[in-house]
């Protein structure tokens, strides 16, 4: 079992670090974001057609959810597994804190976070990339199309 504190490997029955002497929570070991290859989810919206709004937002087109819509309200809006992530997506294939999308000047990025399958624009991994109208974000098998204010 690995420390959450200092990363040493300690034996399953541990109760404490040997490196560090931290307590060692078992209950967190079977909590990981397990390592898949991308994820094809068989329902899928089709054409994608966005209504006039006022707030940036991003569509739910794949996996579950379809449909929903999360306005970007915020100057930072966080994406993952984490219930207290601003736009939770319950996957295993999520990262607990995956991405956050970042308000910059008149533009809107996505960034990873360290996430351990990636973050996607368009079918391309990214670290960090200006969103554009009708960029698809996968995020594990969410996938998700970016929808600017329209004024």
């Amino acid at each position: 079992m690995r420390c959450r504190s200092c990363g040493a490997e300690n034996e399953r029955t541990a109760l404490t670090c040997m490196e560090c002497g931290e307590l060692l929570d078992h209950r967190l070991e079977n909590d990981r974001t397990m390592a898949l290859p991308p994820v094809e989810v068989e329902e899928e919206v089709g054409p994608f057609e966005a209504i006039a709004q006022r707030e940036p937002s991003l569509v739910v087109t794949k996996g579950p959810y379809v449909g929903q819509r999360f306005d970007l309200t915020k100057s930072e809006v966080t994406l993952g597994r984490d219930p207290g992530s601003d736009i939770f997506l319950d996957d295993i294939t999520v990262s607990r804190k995956h991405a956050q999308i970042l308000v910059e000047g008149a533009e809107l990025l996505i960034e990873d976070v360290g996430s351990l399958n990636g973050t996607y624009v368009n079918n391309e991994r990214v670290e960090r990339r200006v969103l554009a109208e009708g960029d698809e974000l996968q995020v594990g098998k969410y996938k998700l199309v970016f929808v600017p204010a329209k004024r």
